[in-house]
């Protein structure tokens, strides 16, 4: 590399990250409805000095900088979670944006997996259990591992079987190891429209995918008192929270406008349909 490219490429990615900051700050702290669909890109890999580990971290202080993480415990879990562990090699880990993950598939943007955690955070307080259907690469699921502890289970489903054998090799070299070992994480080939009975019922559920209407076996294996958040629609979707109270009455609330692959059968999926 040439002394004058050594020279451009930190003004660079500096003018590039001043004119993105100026972009976003004109934008609500939180994000609005019209930028939470699965794209809101904060130039991480400018960084391109910094280890994995900085540049994770500093993705996540980025989050938290614009009001996207407001919670301790979800900064500390997204921290010790390394995205770029649960994406092929030289994908941008750590741009807040969603990733291809091959088979029509991707894993979500940043923003939304910080989004989900909180909306599920007094739900996967340790010793609870949590189902995360369209499991993918297992980055989410790792999360949630971590924040329900060994006394927790945690299932992750997923019916495209190499992302299953892939997910489980990303979770084995993370910090979520311990829990594959232990038997409280476990990953399973299966339609996650049907959900995971066998552990059911959950207080927390996510749903990686946009269902056309919410499916019912789900909404069954939510645990009174427990949530589910999960993408909704077709052209157009929202993020609803599904609530089940104490009494086994539910209620649905629309979060944000999103945008995300559809919770298809495996056949429709690798035919892109």
């Amino acid at each position: 590399m040439t002394s004058q490219v050594r020279v451009w490429l930190p003004l660079y990615c500096a003018l590039l990250k001043r004119q993105l900051l100026s972009f976003t700050t004109n934008f609500s702290t939180r994000l609005s409805s019209s930028i939470t669909g699965n794209s809101l890109f904060f130039p991480m890999e400018c960084f391109s000095t910094k280890s994995g580990t900085e540049k994770n971290k500093a993705l996540v202080a980025q989050l938290q900088q614009y009001g996207i993480i407001r919670s301790k415990k979800v900064a500390e879990v997204m921290e010790t979670i390394d995205r770029g562990s649960f994406v092929a090699d030289g994908t941008p880990a750590y741009i807040d944006s969603p990733m291809q993950i091959g088979y029509n598939a991707t894993i979500s943007a940043p923003h939304m997996h910080a989004m989900c955690l909180e909306l599920l955070e007094e739900n996967l307080q340790p010793g609870m259990r949590a189902l995360d259907v369209g499991s993918g690469t297992g980055y989410l699921t790792a999360c949630f591992a971590l924040m329900v502890g060994p006394q927790g289970r945690t299932v992750g489903v997923e019916h495209i079987p190499e992302l299953v054998t892939t997910s489980i090799e990303n979770i084995k070299k993370s910090a979520a190891a311990p829990f594959m070992d232990d038997g409280s994480l476990s990953i399973h080939v299966s339609d996650g429209r049907l959900g995971w009975s066998d552990y059911a019922p959950y207080d927390a559920i996510h749903v990686g995918a946009a269902a056309p209407e919410i499916p019912q076996p789900l909404v069954d294996q939510i645990k009174p008192g427990g949530r589910m958040v999960i993408p909704v629609g077709n052209v157009f979707q929202d993020l609803k929270v599904v609530d089940k109270s104490l009494d086994g009455s539910v209620t649905v609330r629309s979060e944000t406008s999103v945008r995300y692959v559809p919770l298809t059968s495996r056949d429709a999926q690798l035919q892109g349909h």
